[in-house]
């Protein structure tokens, strides 16, 4: 399995490193500190699996994560980190990651979880499904709310449940950006959410994102 390391603290790439290098079958092709460095590498290095933190500077974990796997859809990413919220899981699901995992995992259970992803599957932490679940449990209301929307919210909202941005969406759906705006404030508004985020979280979730 050849693997790249991405994360913007010096003290946990290096750490990862020591370890990976103890364990059979894994080998370290790679390491950078930043989303822009993780999709120069992946193109450079042409890794397995990605290990990659979410809060960088420059581009974060979820925008390299959906870029890289637009370009490389073979590879694999496992996001490491220290987040267990939906506001962070979700997005990054959406944005292709094979998995969810954090940071304070023993050692032998990142292991695990990086071969099970090389293996077909997917993981997400219990901590982060808790917190989802948690959030998430008024499934009748949501089904509700979504009947609520009009059609072409509903396509602007199963857009932004992929992680794009207004202008792609714009381009997407041979409309303007201004209008696109007004649908996402019509869809804010409906939902009753703070932002698109949380919008986007709203359609993962229920299995709107088409």
């Amino acid at each position: 399995m050849n693997v790249l390391i991405i994360d913007d603290h010096h003290v946990v790439r290096k750490g990862l490193i020591f370890f990976l290098k103890t364990q059979k079958d894994i080998h370290i092709v790679g390491e950078g500190s930043t989303g822009e460095e993780a999709i120069k590498l992946t193109e450079q290095c042409m890794p397995d699996l990605i290990l990659m933190d979410l809060d960088m500077p420059d581009m974060n974990g979820i925008e390299a994560t959906k870029a890289i796997r637009k370009k490389f859809p073979q590879v694999k990413i496992l996001i490491l980190t220290s987040y267990s919220d939906q506001s962070h899981c979700i997005p990054a699901i959406a944005a292709g990651a094979s998995g969810y995992q954090l940071k304070d995992v023993e050692p032998d259970e990142l292991v695990k979880t990086m071969n099970e992803i090389m293996d077909g599957e997917n993981y997400i932490h219990p901590k982060a499904t808790t917190h989802l679940m948690s959030k998430f449990s008024h499934e009748n209301e949501d089904i509700h709310l979504w009947h609520e929307l009009t059609k072409r919210e509903k396509e602007v909202l199963s857009e932004m449940g992929k992680g794009k941005s207004n202008k792609e969406i714009a381009t997407d759906l041979f409309i303007t950006e201004k209008t696109v705006k007004t649908h996402v404030s019509h869809i804010l508004s409906k939902l009753d959410v703070d932002d698109r985020t949380q919008a986007a979280i709203f359609a993962v979730k229920n299995n709107f994102v088409k």
